[in-house]
């Protein structure tokens, strides 16, 4: 039998005690997590940034949906769920705030605790957390809803369900879920999968499509559904997450609803009329053009321009690097180049558009473009031209350096007859909104988690 010294056993304990103590620190509860760094909120908060804490509270919102809905299930593959359903009647274990890159607050869950290497992750429920009918969220329900999402669910909850090795109930309030790969983000994905209640889906086929109202624990519930027609929400008096801090200021309106049409015209004329009380314009050249109404005159529609700091997001031609086509940049240059912005942004948005130069443009993320050399680009084009079908690609000299082609054209000995906008200039988000009893057009607080302009530049006509 092997004999250790005394002061060997000593340090040995001594060694084992700071070991725990360590896991233990690591694996203490928090009220937030981040993907990177710390959460920029105290456990105190009062409210989150981008919310008003004493935001007016009343009226109502109708909003414009282009097609149809046939099932109340917005987490299958069958059938087309109605708008809404997830967003107003359900919750997550934590919640999001916009005014960080991803960092999670305590919703449903009180806490949340991993350690460093993020192999685990436990959160610990609300106590006084229900649903809708006033039945306690439990474990099962959260065990009941991972599992049944990642495995009959729609496909994107799937991916992190594989991640998991095994999901327990550790307390009478509290779960546990050890993963099987080193996945930092996976703690903050589980944080965000909505929790169903398990006895509603009792005897009967979760996958499949259903008109029956879910419950769930969210401000909202289903009021009135006319299948494919509208569909209509009101606040639940009984709300019991009315007075948490990550709530407070949002979700104001005492009823929301969403009328379908079958096309864009429809919708439009319905903005015009005031059944449709807030309609969000994605089109510049329309919004220039088309808001000349007479509600938009007399004052009973406000139109607002709104800026945010927000990354905006691309629509245009990616480029499949994986195929060996576009594997050389210089090949890339040369069609980003060859590509006549400005025709194409003229004749779909009356050339109000800016021309984005990162895919997180409109954010400190965005890449800063430098002017390149005068001879840069017919460099490229002398390499990359070989590459080039030549049946689809036609290289001719532009008769007026100061010509705006209206098709992609190469201009073989002269500089490019077009040419890339500048940075991009602010984004905002176009917006037309009825004045609606209780709520004057100024008070208006959203209800969704958006956040508000630092320095507010929207525009009402009276």
């Amino acid at each position: 039998m092997l004999r250790l010294p005394l002061t060997n056993l000593r340090r040995l304990a001594m060694a084992a005690l700071l070991a725990l103590a360590a896991t233990a620190a690591r694996a203490e509860p928090q009220h937030g997590i981040a993907m990177y760094g710390e959460p920029a909120l105290p456990p105190d908060f009062v409210s989150l940034p981008q919310a008003n804490p004493d935001a007016p509270k009343g009226g109502s919102l109708t909003m414009a949906v282009n097609g149809s809905f046939d099932t109340l299930n917005p987490f299958i593959t069958n059938g087309s769920p109605a708008e809404g359903v997830s967003a107003l009647t359900f919750e997550t274990l934590m919640g999001r705030s916009f005014d960080e890159p991803f960092t999670l607050y305590g919703l449903l869950a009180e806490s949340i605790t991993t350690d460093d290497a993020r192999t685990f992750v436990e959160f610990t429920l609300r106590e006084g957390a229900r649903f809708s009918d006033g039945s306690p969220v439990t474990v099962e329900d959260v065990l009941w809803s991972y599992e049944t999402l990642g495995t009959l669910g729609h496909p994107r909850f799937a991916t992190a369900w594989k991640k998991i090795a095994s999901a327990e109930a550790v307390g009478d309030r509290t779960v546990r879920f050890t993963f099987n790969v080193e996945d930092r983000e996976l703690p903050l994905i589980l944080g965000l999968r909505p929790i169903l209640k398990k006895a509603d889906f009792d005897g009967k086929t979760f996958d499949a499509t259903t008109l029956d109202k879910l419950t769930g624990s969210g401000p909202y519930v289903v009021d009135q559904v006319d299948p494919g027609v509208r569909i209509t929400y009101r606040k639940n008096p009984d709300w019991w997450g009315a007075d948490l801090p990550f709530n407070r200021g949002q979700w104001n309106f005492d009823q929301i609803a969403y009328e379908y049409f079958a096309n864009p015209v429809a919708v439009f004329e319905s903005v015009k009329s005031g059944a449709i009380t807030a309609y969000r314009e994605d089109n510049l050249a329309r919004w220039a053009s088309r808001y000349d109404f007479p509600a938009i005159s007399d004052g009973s529609m406000v139109k607002l321009e709104v800026p945010h700091d927000r990354p905006s997001g691309i629509i245009g031609l990616v480029m499949n690097t994986r195929k060996p086509l576009f594997a050389d940049w210089r090949v890339r240059e040369a069609m980003i180049q060859m590509f006549n912005f400005d025709f194409v942004n003229q004749t779909l948005t009356g050339g109000a558009a800016p021309r984005i130069t990162s895919y997180f443009a409109n954010s400190p993320f965005a890449m800063t473009p430098a002017r390149p050399p005068r001879a840069r680009f017919w460099r490229f084009w002398s390499h990359s031209r070989p590459t080039l079908s030549p049946a689809r690609w036609k290289a001719t000299p532009c008769p007026n350096r100061m010509a705006r082609p209206s098709t992609a054209q190469a201009c073989a000995r002269q500089r490019p007859c077009w040419r890339r906008r500048a940075g991009p200039s602010a984004m905002t988000e176009l917006c037309a909104t009825w004045r609606v009893s209780p709520l004057p057009s100024r008070s208006f607080s959203p209800s969704a988690r958006t956040k508000p302009p630092a320095s507010p530049r929207s525009i009402s006509r009276r």
